[in-house]
């Protein structure tokens, strides 16, 4: 029996990736990434040139081409014309931003398993912006976190550039194929092979293959963070969206004047908190004072022992809105019981921004007495 020819499979190969060979950065390693964790592009080959001619051929360019053209799979960004950013952002985009502008909800969905059209994916796309991909766009373009007027006078009290995705991006450029050291009476050729710190060179690649190597390493870096920080998001910063917002909603029944924040379950709660105060609406309606003290349990065991946390300042600062009583601080157990007044404490930081009690009540009992002093 014959198969018609309209009937026939028509076998069509996995669309070509193109990108720029030679110097590369975080923003085309990550763009790269993101695209082959889509269905359609994960058999994909890349194809890393400035050829025109070569380039032409790909299904997808990314940060080259000198064009911005999302109908014909062409995200670049470096002409002079472009100014497309993130909604509701100033920062221009870099190729990730505008791999994550156009694919970042299908990426999120298609990992997480969530509706692409729910607000838990919107929620999660805004929130890996602006949590990690915005940083890598402000880097490719040359902006810098803070205006120049603000930072003129600053000075910095150690160098942390070596310390940043990007920067160790960049390292990835290098070639460490490091010649093994001569061998003597001594030294061994099995023992030079074996040498963690001068390894021998490998079998001779031709240089475009082993600066392409080098890129996939870089864009495996890049992508498995974007993964971990999407998936912590989805496992545990969403879910806890719901808890922090139900206690905040709360906190007036725990304190009248909203200052205690009582959570029934261990949860990361700072990001929540200041999104909840900062909105110009609050959840519940009301205004209030400024939450002081977060309270939750050490675990979901029953017999748990409780926390009482001060608020920070902000969300990146070490200083407290109300660190706990000076006269507590490096306190234990029934020193620091008989020092507060209230039983079963279990301790106090030396800097006061945390402390613990062995029931709800006491935890709560200290808060209290804290806010007063």
């Amino acid at each position: 029996m014959t198969t018609s020819p309209a009937s026939k499979r028509v076998k069509t190969s996995p669309p070509l990736i193109g990108t720029h060979n030679g110097h590369f950065h975080a923003d085309e390693a990550l763009a790269v990434y993101m695209l082959r964790l889509l269905p359609a592009y994960t058999p994909s080959t890349l194809l890393r040139t400035r050829d025109p001619s070569l380039l032409s051929t790909c299904h997808t360019i990314v940060d080259v081409g000198g064009e911005y053209d999302p109908a014909q799979n062409r995200y670049d960004h470096h002409q002079r014309t472009f100014d497309t950013t993130f909604p509701r952002k100033q920062t221009k985009l870099s190729s990730a931003g505008l791999i994550y502008l156009h694919f970042g909800k299908a990426i999120i969905a298609q990992r997480t398993g969530l509706d692409p059209d729910s607000e838990s994916v919107e929620i999660l796309w805004r929130k890996l912006y602006n949590e990690f991909i915005e940083a890598i766009d402000a880097n490719d373009n040359g902006i810098s976190v803070y205006p120049s007027s603000e930072t003129a006078k600053l000075k910095k009290r150690f160098n942390d550039g070596g310390i940043t995705l990007s920067s160790l991006v960049s390292d990835l450029n290098h070639d460490f194929s490091v010649a093994a050291p001569p061998a003597d009476d001594s030294t061994t050729t099995a023992t030079n092979n074996h040498d963690p710190v001068n390894p021998p060179p490998p079998q001779s690649p031709d240089p475009q293959t082993a600066e392409d190597a080098r890129f996939l390493s870089a864009s495996t870096l890049m992508g498995t963070t974007f993964l971990r920080k999407l998936h912590g998001y989805h496992d545990s910063w969403l879910p806890a969206r719901s808890v922090v917002l139900k206690a905040y909603e709360s906190r007036f029944q725990d304190d009248a004047l909203g200052h205690l924040l009582v959570s029934r379950e261990p949860t990361p709660w700072k990001d929540h908190l200041y999104t909840f105060e900062s909105s110009s609406t609050p959840p519940d309606g009301k205004e209030s004072q400024k939450v002081l003290y977060v309270l939750y349990p050490e675990s979901t065991s029953s017999d748990a022992k409780w926390r009482i946390q001060a608020v920070p300042v902000s969300k990146d600062s070490f200083e407290s809105r109300k660190p706990l009583p000076e006269a507590w601080r490096g306190l234990r157990d029934e020193e620091l019981s008989v020092k507060s007044g209230v039983d079963g404490c279990v301790f106090v930081h030396a800097s006061g921004f945390i402390g613990g009690n062995v029931s709800e009540e006491g935890a709560r009992e200290m808060a209290r007495r804290a806010v007063k002093m």
